[in-house]
């Protein structure tokens, strides 16, 4: 009977460390605390094509959907469709902002053509025109 219990707190021990592991690795977490810390992380998937990625950059979430088409030399994203999640944390970025953030979705998806959606897209014109 001893030996029995023993084994049951080894293996409850073992689930209990797995499950802590798992949460510290979750890459949901790691982007809900870079998000709280106002720092930059891309959570992506980049096998699932239907699943959108998810980038905070200066504690603005952004969220960015992927469509599949042809280059010339396989299936691959060729657009990007960008959005902010909450339009009042955009105060204080600057067009470099943007910039840093489209090139880090061209180092993911290099054949990408990036479409922001309003209201960046029209800031971004009005910089251009400056």
């Amino acid at each position: 009977m001893a030996l029995l219990i023993r084994a049951l707190i080894l293996i409850a021990l073992i689930i209990l460390i797995y499950a802590v592991i798992k949460y510290i690795l979750n890459p949901k977490r790691k982007l809900e605390l870079a998000h709280e810390k106002n720092n930059f992380y891309f959570l992506d998937e980049i096998k699932n094509v239907r699943k959108n990625f998810l980038i905070t950059y200066k504690g603005v979430m952004f969220e960015g959907e992927k469509y599949l088409g042809t280059t010339e030399q396989a299936f691959d994203i060729v657009s990007v469709s960008v959005w902010v999640k909450n339009k009042d944390k955009l105060q204080g970025l600057q067009r470099k902002d943007f910039s840093f953030l489209e090139n880090e979705i061209r180092q993911h998806y290099p054949h990408a053509y990036i479409e922001w959606k309003s209201p960046i897209k029209e800031f971004i014109k009005q910089t251009e025109k400056d």
